[in-house]
């Protein structure tokens, strides 16, 4: 299981670098959210891989971090998804800003010289 989402971070990681140094901004912004959701991954693997557990206690019970996963990095995953959003919307915004004032998408401004 570990394996399997090692590969999916570094797959989605190693997308998201490619793409954000693509001189398109549209690309660029799919880049920064396919990083965003890469380390998103890796923060909620932090807290423990547990299959087979109930999510949560039993009335009760007491926690134990070997049979449960720890909370923490669940909450600061969804804040980070909130945030994350929030933060596309934004770049959405100044890219169609951008592409209305300069007449393209291309990050610096102009396109390349053919």
């Amino acid at each position: 299981m570990e394996a399997v989402v090692s590969l999916a971070i570094g797959m989605l990681a190693g997308s998201g670098v490619w793409l954000i140094l693509r001189p398109r901004t549209f690309q660029v912004i799919i880049g920064l959210s396919l990083l965003s959701h890469a380390v998103n991954i890796f923060i909620f693997s932090t807290g423990g891989l547990r299959i087979g557990v109930p999510p949560i206690l039993e009335p009760g019970g007491v926690g134990d971090l070997a049979r449960h996963a720890d909370p923490l990095p669940q909450a600061l995953v969804l804040t980070a998804i909130v945030i994350s959003f929030a933060t596309t919307a934004l770049f959405l915004v100044v890219l169609l800003a951008a592409r209305g004032l300069t007449g393209t998408d291309h990050v610096d401004g102009r396109e390349r010289d053919q």
